[in-house]
């Protein structure tokens, strides 16, 4: 998943761009950008994977002018892009999977139509979209075909000479909010210069955690397929939004930042109330303290300790400075190194101690295994029990870059295992009433090596978030599409792409 933000203001929106981008570095790890726009596009992008956004571009955005501009943290491509079409030059950042991207891109093809910009060896998903748009009758017509045309999802944000056009895809799976500022209130001397700086703003964010800071209130969650142009009048609607909303439910169970609201939705209440399910349904058992794997993990344990009344503590704790998720960056190896390396056990708290530990999920199970239930063994505790605060996941991610094979799915190597083979039918094992879904949690724990594993139910994760079912993707537990509602078979996940 990556993260989208753009400006638009009476004065230099550099700064603003600045931070507003950054505050979305929890969700990509592999290129920073940043666009303006006064007389002409001035553009940067740099490698982060092995550096903090802010430090890449602290002397960039002091050199940047302009009023308007857009700024990317990007979990696989360069971005953003430029290009020069018949509507006039533009930039462009995008939050999204196309699943279909070379069938899209050989169509192009024998229209003509090169492509500049290569990405692992593909073409850029983000000047694919770009090149798409650009075959409309204007921009509106160019994203609403687009929308229509690619498989996936697509949220985006495009600079142009008119503003900045934000489009959120045609299913609502990522969001985008529309805020504003009006001026500043006196804060003092100790005023940092973000809230120094004059004038009305509008903006547009992945993550409403990037509005407080920079002084700005939350006006608009787009809806689904929703088009609208800011620029220095304010905010447009150049096309309506649909009612068929599913966003992706992980964005309060992990992706999102606590601070964050989706649907008017707060990220932490959302944990708090997924901890606090796992406690309703745990009266079997008896624990000496609660904790959850940090950073994600912490809200749902502190509401697993609350509803529980057992104490909570850190037996973990993230060397925060050094180390970001594990779970975003595209390769084995370095989700393993970052995962053995920002962990570290505190053996005083852990030793001789029954052990509750949340967690957002369980997709591989590799890391936790051998990264964090073994560093409690090793440090003396007495019972480990884990408890994911969503359900067994049983499908790749069809709408953005997080699990993509089959194959790397914890619980579809249970299955395999207690199958001797793939199922095209798992929906025994998706129905935690069954013996099967039994069977598979079992092993599981099992490969864990811990005392117990119980995890939330659908039922009780959508609860939580307090939005009606059929509001939610939850395309990675039910194998459910937004609008098909069809399981896809064995054949087609196994073609997926392996990370």
């Amino acid at each position: 998943m990556s993260g989208i933000f753009g400006v638009v203001s009476e004065g230099d929106c550099a700064e603003l761009l600045f931070h507003g981008t950054d505050y979305h570095s929890h969700l990509g790890t592999q290129y920073g950008g940043m666009a303006v726009l006064e007389k002409y596009f001035v553009r940067h992008i740099h490698d982060i994977s092995q550096t903090q956004f802010k430090s890449k571009f602290y002397e960039d955005y002091k050199k940047m002018k302009g009023n308007k501009g857009i700024g990317v943290i990007s979990a696989l491509d360069e971005q953003p892009i430029y290009l020069n079409s018949k509507f006039g030059p533009f930039c462009i950042v995008t939050n999204g999977i196309i699943e279909n991207s070379q069938d899209m891109v050989a169509g192009l093809l024998e229209k003509g139509i090169s492509f500049s910009e290569v990405s692992k060896g593909d073409v850029n998903a983000t000047e694919l979209i770009a090149k798409l748009i650009s075959q409309g009758e204007d921009i509106i017509d160019g994203i609403e075909k687009m929308f229509e045309a690619i498989e996936g999802s697509c949220s985006l944000l495009l600079l142009h000479r008119d503003g900045i056009y934000a489009a959120r895809d045609k299913f609502g799976y990522t969001p985008l909010v529309i805020g504003n500022r009006h001026g500043t209130a006196p804060l003092g001397k100790s005023a940092s210069p973000i809230a120094d700086a004059p004038g009305i703003a509008y903006a547009v964010t992945s993550e409403t955690s990037a509005f407080p800071n920079n002084d700005f209130e939350i006006v608009k969650f787009l809806e689904p397929g929703e088009i609208v142009l800011i620029n220095e009048r304010g905010v447009v609607s150049r096309k309506p939004g649909n009612k068929t909303n599913q966003i992706c439910t992980f964005l309060w169970i992990y992706t999102g930042f606590p601070a964050s609201s989706y649907e008017g939705i707060n990220t932490e209440t959302v944990r708090e109330r997924c901890g606090r399910n796992l406690a309703r349904r745990d009266r079997d058992i008896e624990v000496d303290l609660v904790s959850g794997v940090p950073d994600s993990g912490i809200a749902h344990a502190l509401g697993y300790a609350m509803e529980s009344k057992k104490p909570y503590r850190r037996p973990l704790v993230k060397y925060t400075p050094g180390y970001g998720r594990s779970y975003t960056p595209p390769s084995q190896e370095t989700r393993d190194l970052i995962a053995k390396m920002k962990l570290i056990a505190i053996k005083e708290i852990i030793n001789g101690n029954r052990i509750v530990i949340c967690e957002d999920s369980i997709v591989r199970g590799t890391q936790l295994k051998n990264f964090t239930v073994k560093k409690l063994w090793d440090a003396g505790a007495r019972e480990i029990h884990i408890r994911p605060a969503c359900p067994p996941l049983m499908f790749p991610c069809k709408f953005n870059f997080s699990t993509r094979s089959i194959n790397e799915l914890a619980a579809r190597k249970a299955i395999r295992d207690l199958e001797g083979k793939d199922l095209d039918d798992v929906s025994e094992y998706i129905d935690h009433n069954s013996q099967k879904y039994k069977k598979m949690v079992d092993w599981i724990a099992r490969d864990l090596e811990v005392t117990t594993l119980r995890y939330q139910t659908v039922d009780d994760m959508v609860n939580a978030i307090g939005l009606p079912k059929e509001k939610l993707c939850l395309y990675c537990w039910t194998g459910e599409c937004p609008n098909k509602r069809t399981r896809p078979t064995i054949s087609h996940q196994l073609s997926a792409v392996e990370n």
